[in-house]
This record gives C-alpha cells, structure tokens and sequence, in this order.
C-alpha cells in the first residue's frame, strides 16, 4: 500500500487530496449528523460551494442522505468510513508513527486513530471504536474480563457492537467505585459491556478508596470476597488511562494529598498507585480491586487515553507492564513523540 500511496503522490497526488477532503466531510456527519451544509462548511473551514459539490458527489454515491433536518450517512456510508480509517492513516503516516512509538514505548502494540480529539473531542468515538475493534479481535481468548470506570470507558461500552450470539465470558469491574456519576462507575459500564456482549457479570459494591480499618471488615462480606475472587481470575483488562492530577480529584483526595502528589511528580494512577514518568511508584492509596501486581503479571491489556495531557500519563504506564496495548489519537501520539526523541526516524 505504500508504494502504491507514494506512486500516486508523484502522478496524480490530487487523488489523495480529494480522499482525505472527503473523508473529512463524511467523518464530520457521522459526528453532527444531522447537519446542514453551512455549518459542515463552518466547521471544516471550506466554501460552501465546495461543499455543495463534495456532497452532493456523496449522495450520489449513497454515502450519506439529506432531508430537511440536514445531511446524515447511510449505512453503505459509515462502512466506507471504517474501510478508509486505515488508508487514511496510511496516507497521514500515522503506520509508521505507530511502528515508531511501539518501538520507543517498548509495549505490545500501539493503534492511533486518525483525528486529533483536541481539536475534535467528538473523535474520542472513533478512539472508542477503535478500541471495540481491537478488543473483539481478541476477546474469545478469554474468560475474565476486567473494566474499569470513567468516560472514556463508558464510551467504549457505548460503541461496542450488540452480539447476537451467548459469549462464555465473565466480565468484572476492576475496581470500586470513585463517587461520581452512576453511567461511568466501574459496576455500570461492567454491566454495559456484559449486556452488549450476552455474557455473564458480577458487581462490587464498595468504594474504591475507603480506609483500611473498614476494607477488612467489608472485603469479609461474602458478595464482596466472590467478586474479588473473579478480579484475581481477570485475563484480560481493559481500562482508561488517567492522568495524576485528574485521578487525584475523581478520587476525592484532601487538598494535601494533591499537593504531595504533584510535588513527588505523579504524572498518572494505576489502581490506587500514583506514578512518576519513570513508572516509579511516588504515593500510594487504599484501594479496592484489581492489585497492581496482578496488572503487572497480565498478558493482554488494552489501554485507551487521547490528548496531549494524557501523553506523559500513557509514557508512564507503558513502564509498568510491556504487554500493553494503546489506544490512542494523533495529539497524544504527536507529543509522545515529542518527549520521546523527536521526530528524527527515518
């Protein structure tokens, strides 16, 4: 495909141009739809006369519909969508941005969606997407499956494909609760994916950062002790990936707990551990679920984190345990690049 991509840049390099323009155009109504021309034109920074004649190409093509709320993708259109993520990557470099950073970060793989999120926080769905397809890729390797909390995961969740099928999976929130909205606790999203998958689910009932001197006395319960028992079976996790500062918050930590993290160089957190970007554990908190060294004994992990302030948090994390999988987008991918080398490889 590169040859091919590098040949068609030399002899007619408008072919490419166009592709990427209308990938643009499609992926933006599939994020707004519907939406009508003048805002579409708007928000990719195009004439509106270009935009006339773009879609009105797509619609003969019956990529996309348009009546009178605005314009919106067919089905034929959203599969043609997913087919050109790849070829678009391709086409941006991001491949080799990826051989180059799983390299750097020494992990297991490393897959960049295309868009920015930014400059397109909608594209955290096709992060989303992306990490639904590589989990699928291999979730029937498994048996127990671990979630974690948060938007991020809540998305995933969101856009995963409903199977028609009973899948022989358990599926288990890795940690406990951190005191926020209902939709993005570790129990719900658990809940989600078990629901979208047909498989089996437990809950935990506990917050996640309790004192010590109650945990005992609750881990005890019996519902509690069998679900940290389907925690220790977990062979695959998947989890979003926080930054220190962020996670410090979620976690209702005192203004001196914050303090101190941010003065020992916390960049992310990690099931109740704080971490430099080094890996280097720098605090440590109580915490109910998965324990980091059963994370750090995993064979599959699969990480998801966009935007340049998630970058050092997903260097940090990839120190910890090689066999992680990144789900990421262009700006954290940029920036990892950045403080990992520059852009120096050939």
């Amino acid at each position: 495909m590169k040859k091919l991509i590098d040949l068609q840049r030399k002899v007619v390099p408008e072919v490419l141009e166009n592709m990427e323009k209308r990938y643009s155009i499609l992926k933006e109504i599939s994020l707004s739809s519907p939406i009508g021309r003048r805002m579409l034109a708007g928000k990719l920074n195009l004439s509106e006369r270009v935009v006339r004649t773009e879609v009105e190409f797509l619609k003969e093509q019956n990529l996309i519909n348009i009546d009178a709320s605005g314009m919106f993708m067919t089905d034929e259109g959203i599969d043609v969508l997913e087919n050109l993520s790849s070829f678009i990557s391709e086409i941006k470099g991001i491949t080799k941005l990826e051989d180059i950073l799983t390299k750097r970060l020494g992990i297991k793989k490393i897959v960049i969606i295309p868009s920015s999120i930014d400059e397109c926080p909608a594209c955290s769905i096709d992060m989303a997407k992306a990490a639904g397809r590589y989990f699928f890729s291999i979730m029937r390797e498994h048996k127990v499956i671990g979630i974690t909390g948060g938007t991020t995961m809540h998305s995933f969740a969101e856009n995963l494909p409903q199977m028609k099928t009973e899948m022989p999976l358990t599926i288990v929130p890795a940690r406990g609760g951190l005191g926020e909205e209902v939709e993005i606790q570790a129990n719900n999203i658990a809940a989600m994916v078990s629901k979208k998958l047909n498989g089996h689910y437990v809950l935990l009932h506990v917050p996640d950062n309790i004192d010590k001197d109650i945990m005992e006395s609750i881990t005890s319960i019996p519902q509690v002790k069998s679900t940290l028992e389907a925690i220790d079976e977990i062979d695959l996790l998947v989890f979003g990936i926080g930054n220190a500062s962020d996670m410090a918050k979620r976690r209702k930590s005192s203004d001196k707990e914050c303090m101190v993290i941010k003065e020992r160089g916390a960049v992310s957190e990690a099931f109740g551990h704080y971490f430099n970007i080094d890996g280097e554990i720098v605090y440590e908190t109580s915490t109910v679920g998965i324990k980091l060294d059963k994370y750090k004994a995993l064979n599959d992990i699969i990480g998801i984190a966009g935007g340049k302030k998630k970058a050092e948090a997903i260097l940090s994390i990839a120190r910890i345990n090689r066999n992680l999988v990144l789900i990421t987008d262009e700006s954290a991918a940029n920036y990892l690049m950045e403080i990992t080398g520059g852009f120096d490889d050939n």
